[in-house]
């Protein structure tokens, strides 16, 4: 049945522009058309995120700040195994896509540790990234405050996440 999803969305765009008198397929390339110099300018953004994600992990940092926090996370009920992936998740997807199959491979897919990380992977968003798609497109600057407040909704969201996954 999912299969079909897009298809009959399509379609019910596409009758619904009719009803309003818009031109679907004038529209759709003057918003495809519109959205090649959006992607242009958020290109540098999106590299330079890349950029940094990689050099904080090849560098040794990532396990440096790991090694820090992992007594502090396990006293907020996150697992010292799951720091770096706390860690990762707001810079790169991939690279926690990564972390997680590490953590599947060394404690195996029905393990706490695993179900914990799997939740947070599930439930915290890169905040980076998001930011930078988001605040190119928006053209404002003041870029900490709502930084800020999503890492904080981030790192708690991990803190019950563990707690959740303790409880069932």
């Amino acid at each position: 049945m999912s299969k079909y999803f897009i298809p009959i969305l399509f379609l019910i765009i596409f009758f619904y522009s009719l009803i309003k008198k818009v031109k679907p397929y004038d529209a759709f390339t003057h918003g495809a058309k519109s959205a090649v110099p959006f992607a242009v300018s958020i290109f540098p953004y999106l590299v330079s995120i890349f950029v940094l994600t990689e050099l904080f992990e090849v560098s040794g940092i990532s396990n440096a700040v790991s090694n820090f926090l992992s007594p502090v996370f396990t006293l907020l009920g996150i697992p010292k195994e799951l720091t770096k992936l706390v860690l990762i998740k707001p810079f790169s997807g991939s690279g926690s896509l990564a972390v997680l199959t590490d953590i599947f491979n060394t404690y195996g897919v029905d393990s706490y540790i695993s179900r914990c990380a799997s939740v947070i992977y599930g439930s915290s968003e890169t905040v980076f990234y998001v930011a930078s798609v988001y605040f190119v497109g928006a053209k404002t600057k003041k870029l900490a405050l709502p930084i800020t407040i999503s890492l904080i909704a981030s790192f708690f969201s991990c803190v019950f996440a563990c707690f959740i996954c303790l409880l069932l």
